[in-house]
């Protein structure tokens, strides 16, 4: 007999607490002014609740601590190393496993030796440090999702699928151009949106007929998996390790921060099949990051990613972490909240356009709702919008087509009471939303500005009386 609830319990027990700090409203009103009024700048002992990003800021098992204390820190031929690349090879298939300290360096390595000035790299959607990999090489970044993935109030069960046509297209009208397509899974850009296993079959198929070589975009690759197992017709019965074996088989190379879905605070690896480009990258990693078989990471990290790639891919916990993201996406959406729907697996975006229609986007309301949620709350979230994307590779600014307010969720770190004080911290900004004003930027660098650019309110300050 088999009794079924509805709580979905958190399927860990916590064994070690990190104490974090109730601060005053004046107090974080300080700290913004010091920081420029960037969540990026704050010190984060200033912070309650972290969703800043879900990059590297989860907490770890007690398998990855104990394989921690496994680690080989040889600088050549460490047995952690092969420990490492089994894991990844067991879930990707690929021959070439190559390791790095996250996934920022496997892009740079990847397109520092596949991409050239005026090549095309088409994406479903880039997320920011691909962008600017790629624009680094004096190439472009060329988005293709597709249109139901801009339409954030849309319910569609793969908002993050790659426009076929368009990339179709985008191959046939650019011979010679495009040294590879990539496809994020899941679409962190667009709304954390997973892209189903027919789209991947698809643009694998179409990239392979014009004889480009097909890469995956891997960071939440077992959240992704989970989508198309309880999303996809034909894949209820397959496990999380299965599908995304299939989902890696149409593929000839993938990118992947450790950080996300190999739930560990550092690392990631570049893998492929290619011998001669694979050569070229390693080369690369030696002058950069550090001999292949540790890529500028420690044993013990390569340990932990080993372990935790395993554990991303768990049934259990990825139907608890997709029910805590529902959780708070249900209870925003019941408050008048617009929210990218339907709610993604790592986050909930949160439609700053739609929830402020009286601030204009180049006085950039998702990073002034973002400044609110810190001030009321003390929760620190990220802006996925103009202030991120606006600005163009040659230097001129363009509106994003969504104004997004990211919370992503750290694994295993927040308990549902943590939750439920998001909640009430989004009633009370909901109801004075009317009374939040932009700001406008002073201070920027031409890369990667939202990390550390500077603002300032304008003369009502972040609130009009």
């Amino acid at each position: 007999m088999q009794i079924k609830f509805h709580t979905i319990i958190e399927p860990f027990r916590i064994k070690a607490v990190e104490p974090i700090r109730h601060t005053t409203y004046e107090e974080r009103e300080a700290a913004l002014k010091a920081a420029g009024y960037n969540l990026f700048l704050l010190k984060a002992q200033d912070v309650l609740i972290d969703l800043l990003t879900d990059s590297g800021t989860g907490a770890m098992s007690a398998q990855q601590w104990a394989g921690m204390m496994m680690g080989d820190e040889s600088y050549a031929g460490a047995k952690s190393f092969y420990r490492f690349e089994a894991a990844v090879r067991e879930i990707t298939g690929f021959k070439h496993v190559i390791p790095t300290h996250q996934g920022r360096a496997a892009e740079r390595i990847l397109f520092g030796n596949a991409a050239n000035p005026g090549d095309i790299i088409p994406n479903n959607t880039h997320f920011d440090t691909t962008r600017a990999n790629v624009e680094f090489r004096k190439a472009t970044a060329l988005d293709l999702r597709i249109p139901e993935g801009s339409q954030p109030q849309l319910i569609h069960p793969f908002k993050g699928n790659i426009d076929l046509e368009a990339l179709e297209q985008t191959l046939e009208q650019n011979p010679g151009k495009v040294p590879l397509a990539m496809i994020t899974v899941t679409n962190n850009s667009g709304g954390g949106q997973p892209v189903s296993m027919a789209n991947i079959r698809a643009a694998s198929a179409i990239c392979h007929r014009h004889s480009i070589p097909f890469f995956i975009d891997a960071c939440r690759f077992a959240e992704n998996a989970w989508f198309i197992k309880t999303r996809e017709e034909g894949y209820a019965d397959k496990t999380p390790l299965e599908i995304a074996q299939e989902m890696f088989s149409y593929a000839d190379g993938c990118t992947m921060s450790a950080k996300k879905d190999g739930m560990a605070n550092i690392g990631g690896f570049l893998a492929l099949n290619d011998d001669a480009l694979a050569q070229q990258c390693k080369n690369m990693l030696i002058l950069t990051e550090g001999f292949p078989t540790y890529g500028g990471l420690a044993g013990y990290d390569l340990e932990a990613i080993a372990v935790g790639l395993r554990e991303a891919l768990d049934e259990d916990y990825l139907r608890y972490r997709t029910r805590s993201v529902a959780y708070l996406g249900e209870a925003l959406t019941g408050m008048g909240v617009p929210i990218v729907q339907p709610p993604g697996g790592h986050a909930i975006y949160v439609d700053a356009k739609g929830m402020l229609p009286h601030i204009p986007q180049h006085e950039y309301p998702a990073w002034a709702l973002s400044l609110a949620l810190y001030l009321v709350g003390g929760v620190r979230s990220v802006e996925i919008g103009s202030v991120m994307f606006g600005r163009q590779p040659d230097g001129s600014e363009k509106p994003s087509a969504m104004e997004l307010v990211r919370l992503a969720f750290p694994r295993r770190v927040y308990t549902q009471s943590h939750v439920d004080y998001l909640v009430e911290v989004f009633e009370y900004v909901n109801g004075m939303k009317e009374r939040i004003r932009g700001v406008h930027m002073v201070e920027a660098p031409e890369t990667l500005r939202h990390f550390t650019a500077r603002f300032e309110p304008g003369q009502e300050g972040l609130f009009a009386k």
